[in-house]
């Protein structure tokens, strides 16, 4: 073959090649290659690794939370992460043999839910690179970073494992140097009572005296505390829905929490229990949550979330005198849940706050009140099942007493909860 014809069968090699790259969907690019020395005969990435529960890049715009195996549609790393709507391009950096260092664009997929403000979830996916199982993943808004320059993260949900839990319950976040100790504490005894093995607590501040209980339950097992400092790098509000005061996102960031407390808990709990510290979701038909699921799914086996309604037993309007005998808990700050048997009328013309049990693996994405991204069905649970019992300040002022429903079925769990919450303060206050 003359010069000519070499050309011409090298040109159209390097044609058919790049064809055939234009049309992959994920373009893996080989950027360079990290070699030991001698003394190191197996080569790795260097980069420093997160610390924080939320770290920031180096745009100040995205602030990575976890990156979580998800191979339930294909293979990808979805990176949970909190992002400025302005943020438009990332790119995935992973680690692969021979410290090769590969570098793909990301897909990023804000989550509906932000309600106006200029940060919220995202979700930032990655495809795995191919013939490669990478333990760790950095991220950078240039395609062309220095990988030593980045700081990588763990990846987690690698190895699946079987469930440990049947329920664990979300709570996020924890803020406004929280106090309510004895609430808590009765309300974890009632999580346990009902069937929780865990309690994941995303904790921004909290009362010297909470987080002595925190650290107690911890060291139980029964609870998780994961830090949640996100006012080092975003302005947090106290409301949900933009109130346009320059703040940055809403509710100390409660909507990524529970996403992330999802991906932590998909595959080590059978369910998933989204709500807060002063809510407990009560079944009247049955004794636990194991039960009441176990009859809802068999009733609806293409359901996998299921809502449950909010009713709100006031502060103000305690009972008095005929309650059960709690004197052991004088002197302990907080309410007593014994005493909330009065609730408000549900208002039909007002939005009910339902919360949620869920199967994990059936949610891609999950705002506080509903999913917005599933494989399963949700239903609404009927109040004859279960509600949510919900101990907090009144949302209808205006009400007299006579006008609030007499509800004592809190009332029906006595003994047990006066029992192991006297059990827990005779080990608490040693």
């Amino acid at each position: 073959m003359n010069s000519l014809g070499r050309f011409r069968l090298f040109a159209c090699t390097v044609g058919i090649t790049c064809f055939v790259l234009s049309f992959n969907p994920y373009r893996w690019q080989n950027l360079w290659h990290l070699v030991g020395t001698s003394m190191d005969p197996l080569p790795t990435c260097r980069g420093q690794l997160a610390e924080d529960t939320i770290t920031p890049l180096k745009d100040h715009r995205t602030f990575i939370i976890a990156p979580y195996v998800d191979n339930r549609e294909r293979n990808i790393i979805r990176i949970l992460g909190i992002v400025h709507t302005e943020v438009k391009e990332l790119y995935c950096y992973f680690c692969c043999a021979k410290a090769t260092v590969l570098q793909h664009k990301a897909e990023i997929d804000i989550h509906v839910d932000r309600f106006g403000f200029p940060y919220g979830l995202a979700d930032i996916i990655c495809a795995e690179p191919p013939d490669c199982r990478v333990a760790h993943v950095a991220l950078d808004g240039s395609p062309t970073a220095d990988f030593a320059s980045l700081t990588v993260f763990p990846i987690r949900n690698r190895e699946p494992g079987v469930p440990t839990a049947n329920f664990t319950v979300c709570i996020s976040a924890m803020f406004g140097n929280y106090s309510n100790v004895l609430q808590f504490i009765q309300t974890i005894e009632m999580y346990k009572i009902l069937g929780a093995q865990k309690v994941t607590v995303y904790l921004n501040n909290c009362s010297r005296q909470m987080e002595e209980v925190l650290q107690y339950y911890t060291e139980e097992g029964t609870v998780e505390v994961i830090p949640w400092h996100i006012q080092r790098y975003l302005k947090v509000s106290h409301n949900w829905q933009y109130p346009d005061d320059g703040t940055e996102i809403g509710y100390y960031g409660q909507i990524s929490a529970l996403n992330d407390c999802l991906y932590r808990n998909m595959y080590s709990s059978k369910f998933v229990v989204l709500n807060d510290q002063d809510e407990i979701i009560l079944p009247f038909k049955h004794r636990t949550w194991d039960t009441m699921m176990e009859s809802l799914q068999r009733e609806n086996p293409n359901v996998g979330i299921f809502l449950f309604e909010n009713h709100l037993f006031p502060h103000a309007a305690l009972t008095d005198g005929n309650f059960p005998d709690t004197s052991r808990w004088n002197g302990i700050p907080g309410f007593n849940l014994l005493r909330h048997t009065l609730r408000e009328p549900n208002r039909p013309d007002h939005f009910n706050s339902r919360k949620m049990i869920m199967d994990p693996r059936a949610v891609i994405q999950t705002s506080v009140h509903s999913v917005l991204k599933q494989y399963k069905d949700s239903m609404f649970v009927s109040l004859e099942s279960a509600m949510v019992y919900h101990c907090r300040d009144s949302q209808q002022e205006h009400l007299n007493r006579s006008s609030l429903i007499e509800d004592t079925n809190i009332w029906r769990f006595n003994e047990t909860l006066i029992r192991n919450v006297n059990d827990m303060l005779n080990r608490f206050l040693k």
